[in-house]
């Protein structure tokens, strides 16, 4: 297996940045930006690990992770999003990427992720302090719309909520805690 780093984000200039800052810490780094051809690019480079992002042009991050492992079955994967949610991370981490981080992060911070060599507990990960009424609002909305298959109407009906007032709320970030 070489010892490749692929990228696998939609954003041509994110991919082409973090690309570039790979390699200057002497990372043997490639990119693409086509979530179609990114299971046939994993397999023709067999990269050791894959950066992948949760949203690449409409298509779910998260429906690659398997295609990905199969096609190159040692590498690891460390998925990156611009709007994490717990329920997101956890379904991540249980198709088998080793890390979920949200954007924007630190290159350092993606290497770590990769060399940490243990499977994060999401259940550790969140504080023991309580989540703020809009953190959690936004975290049930984002478990339903995971559960919609990322259908807006769906996701409406069944929040009981009107489809616009829900395209409002999932166009803001999500509340920091």
């Amino acid at each position: 297996m070489a010892n490749t780093l692929l990228v696998i984000d939609d954003d041509s200039t994110f991919n082409a940045v973090l690309v570039r800052a790979l390699t200057r810490r002497g990372e043997n780094a490639q990119g693409t930006t086509d979530a179609l051809t990114a299971v046939a690019t994993a397999s023709q480079l067999q990269p050791k690990r894959i950066i992948l992002d949760l949203n690449i042009g409409g298509v779910s991050g998260l429906s690659l992770i398997a295609p990905l492992l199969d096609a190159v079955p040692e590498c690891r994967i460390v998925v990156l999003t611009g709007y994490a949610s717990i329920a997101t991370a956890v379904d991540a981490v249980k198709l088998g990427a080793v890390q979920y981080l949200a954007k924007p992060v630190d290159v350092d911070a993606i290497l770590t992720a990769f060399n940490s060599g243990e499977v994060p507990e999401v259940e550790n990960a969140i504080e023991g302090t309580p989540l703020s009424v809009d953190r959690l609002e936004w975290e049930h909305i984002q478990r339903v719309l995971h559960e919609n298959e990322g259908n807006i109407s769906a996701t409406a009906r069944a929040l009981k909520m009107h489809r616009r007032t829900l395209q409002r709320k999932l166009m803001k970030h999500p509340v920091r805690e």
